[in-house]
């Protein structure tokens, strides 16, 4: 069965370059092949959850240096990654690009994905097509039994940074957790 691990660069006071390729080559010789990297180091002992997301510098350099030393293992990049620019200008170094709070929070800079980064030359959809299409969806989910809210949640960022973007999360915050 295929396996990837997701990672930090180091945890507490294990943050040497040497612990991280000392983990990365004991995974990759009991057969695991892909690595998503998170590019910063976690601390277990004195930070919350969200100050894990934010306080210790991100190390990209670590994961590329990872990549350069072990060209035989897919390498995915993770953390504090933003933009689709940012994104592409990292898959000079490694195999991959994760995004996790960027693309939930402002998930149209996904639209572009296609096109950027594998040449497609499909028009892109409008954010009103895309909830069309969503709702489409969301009548089947609630068909098999799902909540509304459990799609909506996933279309608060749509109109990040675009007028009445806050008033369209709010609605959609406020009325789909709404019987009927």
């Amino acid at each position: 069965v295929p396996v990837t691990v997701k990672c930090r660069i180091g945890v507490d006071d294990q943050d040497g370059e040497a612990d991280l390729q000392r983990f990365i080559d004991k995974v990759a010789a009991v057969g695991c092949k892909q690595f998503i990297v998170h590019a910063r180091k976690a601390w277990l002992k004195g930070l919350s959850p969200k100050e894990n997301r934010e306080v210790p510098p991100l190390d990209y350099a670590r994961v590329h240096r990872l990549k350069a030393a072990r060209p035989d293992l897919t390498i995915v990049i993770n953390g504090g990654i933003e933009s689709l620019d940012e994104a592409i200008a990292q898959l000079a170094h490694v195999d991959g690009v994760m995004l996790g709070r960027a693309a939930y929070q402002t998930p149209w800079l996904l639209a572009d994905v296609d096109r950027a980064v594998f040449g497609d030359a499909s028009p892109l959809p409008t954010r009103r097509e895309v909830i069309v299409e969503m709702a489409d969806y969301a009548r089947h989910h609630i068909a098999r039994g799902g909540k509304l809210n459990n799609v909506t949640r996933h279309l608060l960022g749509l109109y990040h940074g675009r007028p009445r973007g806050r008033a369209f999360r709010r609605h959609l915050s406020e009325n789909a957790v709404r019987e009927g």
